[in-house]
């Protein structure tokens, strides 16, 4: 049965692009009940939620809305946000699915057929190898993971095992950005040689934790999963622990993947030659580590080079936008903005500006652009049901994650990193070499 439900979602031809939007937007007069029932329970993807207190939950959400899918599980540590979750989920579908703490029971499942991470970034490798390893296909929230080793190890494991694992990199789906950065690699703006990325923000003091004892709602030692342990302190959980290098990895992964990741794209580069960075936790003395100020700066053997700008406590915006990618050529500039984008001649007249068609709230820690990102949730199933081309398969994802982790590794070893081009390896640096990989909790290791 398994096998025969694996081969139709691989082989059904339901591909044209009428069906396509009909799986994104909900038919006149029909619910959802009515609508399975006319689709055909083996025409839906099956998916299983894992981590759904804030982003997770808005992705349960927005699976839900696909008609071409079912949310059959919902995974978290924590039990309040997985009753929240499948309550939400229940009011969209009036369908519950089943509460599954541990999501390695979930991926027991014969019938599940995608697990979505979007847990803390310390689990996100090692949660999708289990995925891949389990037979589940993957969509997985950037970054792909939490050191370069791990991203290495995720690649040839999609590979081993024959997955389909889609990096959350909406933007590579979003319809007005594609065609930016398709004006880019034309040389609407001449050789593009140059791009710059921003993420600011007004972000708070986290002060200074104290020790608690694990409250009853928390499975503590599963969300600590491969990362050595920590005490539970009253400051960390559940959106603190991306200043803490033992479970996060800052705002250059958190925000800043997303527009490294458009500036790969745009410029046409994979792995960079050199990679600087600086900047420092400035703003407050708390128990925040990483970098609250960075500038990441790469170089590539194809005489191009990117900077990525993050402030997290400093809100005040470039370009006239709070987080964003302008590239800048021969003959002029494009700069995008959300689903938009403007194009400037070398005098900054407006030679063409491109609107966004919805509205995006770029702070928005949850939900910034949930109709947009359906479609690159409608991408992964159509990699999975038809063997579509991915627009963020997880070597790009990969890639994309790997130059913010450079970054920063530069700042914390506190030296320039020279890289081979082919395979974007730290050279003759055993200072830096140090951070490629993790410490991880005896047991928890994620294998081949």
């Amino acid at each position: 049965m398994k096998a025969s439900r694996r081969n139709f979602l691989k082989n059904t031809a339901k591909g044209t692009a009428a069906i396509a939007l009909s799986a994104v937007l909900p038919i006149p007069g029909f619910s959802a009940a009515s609508y399975s029932r006319i689709m055909g329970s083996n025409d839906r993807i099956r998916v299983g939620m894992m981590g759904v207190n804030s982003r997770g939950l808005a992705l349960a959400n927005n699976y839900s809305r696909q008609k071409n899918c079912e949310v059959i599980s919902v995974s978290d540590v924590d039990s309040r946000a997985a009753e929240k979750c499948i309550n939400s989920v229940y009011g969209i579908t009036k369908s519950k699915p089943k509460a599954v703490p541990d999501f390695r029971k979930a991926l027991e499942n014969k019938n599940m057929d995608a697990l979505v991470v979007a847990a803390p970034d310390h689990w996100h490798a090692p949660a999708a190898i289990l995925a891949a390893k389990a037979g589940k296909h993957v969509y997985l929230e950037k970054p792909c993971s939490h050191n370069p080793y791990e991203g290495e190890l995720l690649v040839k494991v999609a590979d081993k095992y024959k997955t389909v694992i889609q990096m959350g990199n909406q933007r590579r789906s979003w319809p007005n950005v594609a065609a930016g950065i398709r004006e880019v690699q034309e040389g609407t703006i001449g050789r593009a040689y140059f791009a710059k990325g921003w993420y600011t923000n007004n972000r708070a003091s986290i002060g200074v934790g104290k020790e608690i004892d694990v409250p009853s709602w928390l499975n503590y030692e599963l969300w600590q999963g491969p990362a050595p342990r920590r005490a539970l302190k009253d400051n960390l959980i559940h959106y603190n622990w991306h200043w803490f290098w033992n479970w996060g990895t800052g705002e250059a992964l958190n925000n800043g993947t997303h527009m490294i990741d458009l500036m790969r794209w745009g410029l046409g580069v994979d792995y960079p030659s050199r990679v600087t960075s600086a900047g420092g936790r400035y703003r407050y003395k708390d128990d925040w580590e990483t970098p609250d100020t960075q500038v990441i700066t790469l170089e590539f053997p194809n005489n191009t080079s990117m900077t990525w700008e993050g402030r997290s406590c400093n809100g005040r915006t470039v370009e006239g936008n709070s987080v964003g990618v302008i590239f800048y050529g021969e003959k002029g500039s494009l700069a995008i903005d959300g689903n938009a984008y403007v194009i400037y001649d070398l005098d900054n007249k407006v030679v063409k500006e491109v609107k966004n068609q919805t509205i995006i709230d770029p702070r928005n820690l949850m939900n910034p652009a949930e109709s947009l990102d359906a479609l690159h949730i409608q991408n992964f199933f159509a990699g999975i049901q038809k063997g579509a081309t991915l627009n963020a398969d997880i070597l790009g994802g990969y890639q994309s994650t790997l130059l913010c982790q450079l970054g920063n590794i530069s700042l914390r070893s506190g030296n320039a990193l020279h890289i081979d081009t082919t395979n974007g390896h730290i050279l003759n640096d055993a200072v830096a070499q140090k951070f490629w990989k993790r410490d991880y909790e005896q047991g928890w290791e994620p294998t081949l």
